[in-house]
């Protein structure tokens, strides 16, 4: 089961992998997956939340089994030991435990609607999107909050970030503009951008949306020039960051303005995607410092060169 399709990124396409918790289907990209296996018995970690299974140790590496069960509250089948999705999050090897896999569909992001409140015990949103199918609906989670959260938030915790150094030469109150599907991922950045002295952000759930947004103000100069620079997510309804990246760094307006890429899925095939796309930068999950230093150091950059 190790043979997943090659996956094309910046033509608004995605392959989903459809599985079931219980008799319920859900989703994830399938260039999050590295691997689907047979369930394996895991050693149990004391302490640890009762979602996480166990670890196992696969290729020389050390995989944490988290059971989704537990997480949507759906009992396992008791005619099946399951399956693991193996994802790397975080730099952290997860497999998720569910009960089957049904397929594999190839899917426009103008066929991924933004979900309904589906709500963790914290009252979040634990969903980014819907997939409408001719009969039925598949729900895509939020896996980098679910991993997040049992892992208590060290990957996002702000209060890690360091502190940034002022430029003289930026404008903080100039507007950075963040394409994010994660509510609980948008909120960290904000968060984040607001501690490194930036005080104009907008936040849109979708790449769609964003550019919508970007199209109205994009013929007027003066709103143009007062955009910091964009932070985009990969995956997204509607519209995937990668399409959202070109569109801008295509547009003679808006091409000078820093676009960097923060997303779950870089590697060296989305890396190379993200490139020819037009991005400034890509940036991991476990890269938020970074991504912001980053920022920070591009406009500096186009400010010095203006005076």
């Amino acid at each position: 089961m190790n043979d997943l399709p090659s996956v094309d990124s910046g033509t608004n396409e995605l392959q989903l992998l459809e599985f079931l918790v219980g008799d319920e289907f859900f989703g994830i990209n399938i260039a999050k997956v590295s691997e689907i296996m047979i369930y394996t018995e895991v050693t149990k970690v004391p302490s640890s939340p009762d979602a996480v299974e166990g670890v196992f140790m696969h290729r020389d590496k050390l995989v944490t089994v988290i059971d989704l069960h537990n997480i949507l509250g759906i009992s396992l089948p008791e005619s099946t030991p399951g399956l693991f999705i193996v994802c790397d999050f975080q730099q952290l090897s997860i497999a998720f435990h569910v009960t089957s896999v049904d397929g594999i569909q190839r899917l426009s992001w103008l066929q991924i609607e933004k979900p309904p409140a589906v709500t963790d015990a914290d009252g979040e949103n634990i969903a980014t999107g819907i997939a409408k199918m001719e009969q039925r609906i598949v729900m895509i989670l939020d896996f980098e909050k679910i991993v997040c959260d049992l892992n208590h938030g060290k990957e996002f915790d702000v209060a890690e970030i360091s502190e940034f150094a002022r430029h003289e030469h930026i404008d903080y109150n100039k507007k950075v503009i963040i394409a994010e599907d994660s509510i609980f991922l948008n909120k960290v950045m904000v968060e984040a951008l607001k501690k490194a002295g930036f005080t104009n952000i907008e936040t849109f759930y979708d790449g769609k949306s964003c550019w919508e947004y970007v199209e109205t103000i994009k013929d007027d100069p003066a709103q143009v020039a007062n955009i910091a620079g964009f932070i985009s997510d990969i995956e997204m309804p509607q519209m995937d960051g990668h399409s959202l990246t070109r569109l801008i760094k295509t547009d003679k307006t808006l091409a000078h303005l820093p676009v960097l890429i923060f997303s779950s899925l870089i590697h060296e095939n989305m890396r190379a995607h993200g490139s020819k796309a037009g991005a400034d930068a890509q940036y991991s999950r476990a890269e938020l410092n970074e991504c912001i230093h980053h920022l920070i150091k591009l406009v500096s950059e186009r400010n010095e060169h203006k005076l």
